[in-house]
């Protein structure tokens, strides 16, 4: 008997390679994707601008750094002495409004100068739901615990959202031709937007990915919402809140995208590299022993092979400095 609903194999028409880059943008979901590429030696830029939830945050922020716009600093805020904005995770703070507004331009160049050479910009949406300041309607991306009486809150159509991607892409794709996006509706719920809001705002994004794919050739999307949904569909695979994806069902998601994406050659680096990373995390009884001194020796070796395609120099310092 069948006891789940494995979801549908995914074929993208690319495949990602060991000299790819990639910048990831969006829910906390795409920091744990983020982690994965660069544990096993993929180029990557994660969240840079910290954990951004909706759909019109990101494009924002993204375009703002492709087309060299300055800060906004009339939306920075103060509270209890550190200085946030409207636009960004709370992460990036600062003691004085000038010194942050400083490093939110340095951050849009690296931003700028990385997107410039990406070939992959993968997006995770988090919520449909936005707060927009009352004074102007200009959506936050974070409300930085400030009073509730500034904000009111709203559920974006996917006629907004769609406005604002076509008015994003067009400038992305002047700026960098090549790149490829990849969509991802994140798996997290938001219980502060009840249950059924919840579902309501991820079948909005859904939606949207959905029309983006159709209308752009070079959009695509990854199911990790209906993986989680639809193909585990159990709570061993969330943490103990019940809302954040364990580490378990993120290597399952992860896998189910490297086995979709990943070219041959790739995969087959992936999993060596994995027997290294095991091999480096191992901790002996008696690491002076000659037996455990000829596996770092060995290690090393391996270390130094692998070193003609990716940097390993931090690796082979730590088996240095066990050897006798």
């Amino acid at each position: 008997m069948d006891f789940r609903t494995e979801i549908e194999s995914v074929s993208f028409p690319f495949e990602i390679t060991q000299k790819d880059r990639f910048l990831n943008i969006g829910s906390c979901f795409s920091d744990k994707f983020g982690r994965y590429l660069q544990d096993n030696k993929l180029d990557c830029f994660s969240n840079p601008y910290g954990t951004i939830f909706n759909p019109i945050s990101i494009f924002r922020l993204l375009n703002s750094s492709i087309t060299e716009q300055p800060v906004m600093n009339r939306y920075l805020t103060e509270n209890n002495g550190q200085w946030y904005h409207y636009d960004y995770h709370s992460k990036l703070s600062a003691t004085s409004a000038s010194s942050l507004s400083h490093h939110l331009e340095a951050l849009h160049k690296k931003v700028r100068d990385y997107l410039r050479k990406t070939d992959y910009l993968v997006i995770a949406l988090g919520t449909a739901f936005v707060y927009r300041l009352k004074n102007n309607q200009h959506v936050v991306a974070n409300c930085h615990k400030k009073p509730d009486d500034l904000f009111y809150k709203e559920l974006l159509t996917q006629k907004e959202i769609g406005i604002r991607f076509r008015q994003f892409y067009e400038k992305l794709k002047l700026f960098n031709p090549r790149i490829k996006i990849i969509f991802t509706v994140s798996p997290v719920r938001h219980t502060k937007d009840t249950l059924q809001g919840n579902n309501l705002s991820k079948s909005i994004l859904r939606l949207s990915c959905h029309y983006f794919c159709q209308d752009f050739k070079d959009v695509h999307y990854f199911p990790a919402y209906e993986i989680l949904m639809d193909d585990l569909r159990d709570y061993r695979f969330y943490e103990e809140d019940m809302i954040h994806v364990n580490e378990t069902g993120q290597k399952y998601v992860i896998e189910n995208f490297k086995e979709s994406a990943f070219s041959p050659d790739l995969k087959q680096f992936v999993d060596q590299w994995q027997q290294v990373k095991n091999q480096l995390n191992h901790r002996p009884f008696q690491p002076e022993s000659e037996s455990h001194q000829k596996f770092l020796r060995n290690l090393l070796n391996r270390l130094e092979q692998l070193g003609n395609t990716i940097d390993v120099e931090k690796e082979k310092e730590l088996v240095k400095a066990q050897l006798m």
